[in-house]
């Protein structure tokens, strides 16, 4: 089968390799009929996630039907329409028991370097680093999905479009949970760092949710004018201050609640902190570039909630949690745990209240991810998420077909 492959720092490519079989008697195989790149590929893509090997197949966001499954799954049968959550979990752990998904104690097949690196041992994802189990990603024409009797989300109505479903494999409750976990009251205002895919969903989950005021601060227009037209009022950090229009829209309290949907790459180039963050990953004295951290520290309300969706790898530095601490700020993160969460986002979108589509800027090949991964990373094209076919064949070669075709006649 074809795949988007990892081979090192900004090495994408399309190439061929061995289609997954049924390894387990839980598994299924899954014909991918859309992906998508995300922004935590990025930070694969730049290689500031540990643990990646040439040959790994990218991508944890997919949907497709089921072709193939293990004598032991007993939930799904070839034919079944499916969207495949990016952690994989067991549902029988005592994490999956209490709805924490992204922390399922089975599913990582590596969990012995797991709990070396991290104390302790989280989910299996798919394609994102041996850490998390080296597991294939699904920007491919096939996808092997583990304990797939639980891990995946069934869909019966043949009238949604693959567009308006993909999402809810990561972003969208990504974005929801970001929101939940901030506790929303009716006169909260919510402010949001980051109008890529997460932030997006971020801001929309918000207002569902009931905030009187969604405030989102971006530097990329487009991104920012989505996020406007969804309703929340937009800050340009390189136009003014973020600090400063914060406490004017808040009376000069700050936002009671304030999510980070930016993570490890803030791209903030102007300020002291960034620079130096530069400097420091240079130096290999820092992993991660917290600008956005320390910015929320600051404007955040005392006693306020801090949700952090974005996602962090390592290291950072010159982070002043006493300032945290003195202002009682509460800390809510890490990965989407995904299945607690769709039930009632396919609900949402079924009865035509969100449609998750309206995030798509391109529509591509599988065979041009390559270059789309470099067109999202250099915010070219006002691309903000990619949506790939596998199957599909360039739309110039489909013309240049065409025209051959009508030559001949």
């Amino acid at each position: 089968m074809k795949a988007l492959v990892w081979h090192g720092k900004e090495d994408v490519r399309y190439e061929s390799v061995p289609d997954p079989e049924i390894e387990d008697g839980r598994d299924a195989i899954i014909k991918v009929s859309s992906c998508a790149i995300c922004g935590s590929d990025l930070h694969l893509f730049h290689n500031f996630i540990p643990a990646m090997k040439p040959g790994d197949v990218l991508g944890h966001e997919a949907m497709g039907e089921v072709v193939e499954v293990g004598r032991d799954n007993k939930e799904l049968k070839a034919g079944d329409r499916v969207v495949i959550p990016f952690t994989i979990f067991c549902g029988e752990c005592d994490q999956c028991v209490r709805g924490n998904y992204s922390v399922c104690q089975r599913s990582n097949r590596n969990g012995e370097i797991a709990d070396k690196a991290f104390g302790h041992r989280t989910a299996g994802l798919f394609g994102y680093t041996h850490l998390t189990g080296g597991y294939a990603g699904g920007q491919a024409e096939y996808l092997r999905v583990p304990f797939a009797d639980k891990t995946h989300i069934k869909v019966n109505d043949s009238s949604l479009s693959d567009e308006s479903l993909l999402f809810l494999s990561d972003v969208f409750p990504t974005g929801w949970q970001a929101a939940a976990q901030c506790d929303i009251e009716p006169t909260d205002t919510v402010a949001i760092w980051g109008a890529g895919a997460v932030g997006q969903f971020a801001v929309r989950s918000a207002i569902l949710l009931g905030a009187r005021q969604v405030i989102c601060i971006e530097r990329v227009p487009e991104r920012l004018q989505m996020a406007v037209a969804a309703g929340a009022i937009g800050i340009n950090p390189d136009e003014e201050s973020v600090t400063e229009r914060l406490n004017e829209l808040t009376g000069g309290r700050g936002p009671d609640k304030c999510i980070d949907a930016v993570g490890m790459e803030a791209h903030t180039t102007t300020t002291l902190d960034s620079m130096m963050d530069r400097a420091l990953q240079l130096s290999l004295m820092e992993t991660d570039r917290p600008h956005v951290l320390r910015e929320i520290f600051y404007v955040c309300r005392p006693g306020g909630i801090v949700s952090i969706p974005g996602v962090y790898g390592g290291i950072i530095d010159k982070l002043n949690f006493g300032m945290a601490m003195q202002k009682g700020l509460t800390f809510k993160m890490g990965q989407t745990h995904v299945n607690r969460w769709t039930p009632h986002l396919l609900r949402l979108i079924e009865e035509g209240k969100i449609d998750p589509s309206f995030i798509v800027t391109h529509n591509m090949p599988l065979e041009d991810g390559p270059g789309m991964y470099r067109t999202f990373r250099n915010k070219q094209d006002g691309c903000i998420k990619t949506v790939l076919k596998p199957g599909e064949t360039r739309k110039q070669e489909k013309a240049d077909e065409r025209s051959d075709l009508v030559g001949a006649l």
